[in-house]
C-alpha cells in the first residue's frame, strides 16, 4: 500500500512527461520502489515548474531527470545512479559506474537524453497516472 504523504525521507523525481523513455523510467522505479521512497512530477506540470523555481534548476540543461533529496540535487548519471541505490533491481551492477569520473558518465547520457524523442518517441501531452500510482505524483 502507498503511503499518501511525502516526508523528508521521500526523494523526488522531476522527469520529462512527454518523453516515451522517461515514462518508462519512471514506471520502472515505481515497480521496484519496495519502501515507498520515489514522489514524482514531470517537469512541465504545475508542481514540477515550482520546484523547478525552488531549486533555481536550469531545465535547458538539464532537460530529462532530475533528483531532489532534501536540498541536494542530482543531475544526468548521478541521478540515475542515485537512484539505482534505493531500488530492489538487479540492475544496481551499474552502480560500479559511480567510479567513472562524472563528467565521462554525463558525456553518454547527454549523448541519449539528445536522442531520446527520435529514439524512444514522444508523447503529444504529459503521462497522467492512473489510479493505482497516483499516490506517488506530487500534486499542489
Amino acid at each position: 500500500m502507498l503511503k499518501k504523504k511525502t516526508t523528508a525521507e521521500n526523494v523526488i523525481v522531476l522527469f520529462d512527461g512527454v518523453c516515451n523513455m522517461c515514462v518508462e523510467s519512471v514506471q520502472f522505479i515505481i515497480n521496484r520502489d519496495k519502501k515507498d521512497i520515489f514522489r514524482f512530477a514531470s517537469i512541465q506540470s504545475v508542481i514540477g515548474k515550482k520546484l523547478i523555481k525552488q531549486h533555481s534548476i536550469d531545465v535547458k540543461k538539464n532537460d530529462s531527470i532530475i533528483v531532489i533529496k532534501d536540498q541536494s540535487i542530482k543531475y544526468r548519471s548521478s541521478a540515475v545512479l542515485f537512484i539505482l541505490c534505493y531500488l530492489q533491481t538487479i540492475w544496481k551492477i551499474f552502480l560500479v559506474a559511480y567510479v567513472v569520473p562524472y563528467p565521462i558518465r554525463d558525456f553518454f547520457y547527454k549523448i541519449i537524453a539528445r536522442k531520446r524523442y527520435s529514439l524512444f518517441g514522444k508523447k503529444n501531452k504529459c503521462m497522467i497516472p492512473d489510479s493505482s500510482i497516483s499516490a506517488k505524483f506530487l500534486s499542489l
